[in-house]
């Protein structure tokens, strides 16, 4: 207990002592509270889409800011640019894979180090699918990968009985020496219908690229009958030429 008690300490004081302080006088930051509420923030939407916008409303209102008092949308987009350019987190963009192009907004926001994320919010919100989301992503990064969010679409009827396109996710998408692959993060498929939910994006891509399912719930990998690897999170990380 007092082991993790003192890391806990240790790494809450790296935030304060070193990072934020090197940030503040590097970039010469006049809104201190601000810079810590954006970064708590961050800390706590891992593997969620955010914005500036979003975040800025989301900090006015939590603390009932108003006129003079209100935190703007340039305020919080450069200081999430600072903690990005600290390498404390890394964004990660949207793309269409069909429609080949980008989106300007939401990204997501991954942190590059879960233990300080951890431990600047008191090991609190262990969201285990968020955190496996994040240390996957860190893997990729670390095989040199370039990564985005995959986004497709598939024609749903909606409650109204109306055709409609349905974007759908995929977790990750990663390039690397030109080769490309698909990565889905399950934390756990406990039934038919979540491995459908999982599966189903894939189906949509229109290529035939690698695609894996990257999982917490199994041990010994697998293909399914469309192709797909099915495999452990351990097995996954130990594995360096899968991607």
């Amino acid at each position: 207990m007092h082991r993790f008690y003192t890391a806990e300490i240790f790494h809450q004081s790296l935030f304060s002592e070193v990072y934020l302080k090197d940030i503040v006088e590097r970039k010469k930051v006049k809104r201190e509270d601000v810079l810590s509420l954006v970064l708590d923030q961050l800390c706590s939407s891992i593997g969620s889409l955010t914005n500036p916008t979003r975040l800025a409303d989301s900090i006015n209102t939590m603390q009932k800011r108003s006129g003079e008092n209100v935190v703007s949308l340039n305020t919080v987009k450069s200081y999430m640019d600072h903690l990005a350019d600290a390498f404390l987190f890394s964004e990660c963009k949207r793309y269409d894979v069909r429609g080949k192009s980008y989106f300007d907004y939401p990204n997501k926001y991954y942190c590059e180090d879960v233990g300080l994320r951890n431990a600047r919010i008191g090991f609190r919100q262990q969201e285990m699918t968020h955190i496996m989301e994040n240390i996957i992503y860190n893997e990729l990064i670390i095989r040199e990968c370039a990564v985005d969010i995959g986004i497709v679409y598939s024609k749903e009827t909606n409650a109204k009985g109306k055709p409609s396109n349905v974007a759908r996710e995929i977790d990750f998408i990663a390039n690397a020496g030109g080769k490309k692959t698909y990565i889905q993060s399950a934390y756990a498929l406990g039934t038919e219908e979540k491995a459908i939910t999982e599966n189903k994006p894939f189906s949509l891509t229109g290529d035939s690229f690698p695609k894996i399912i990257v999982r917490h719930d199994i041990r010994k990998r697998w293909y399914d009958d469309a192709g797909i690897l099915n495999i452990g999170i351990l097995d996954f990380l130990l594995d360096g030429s899968l991607i």
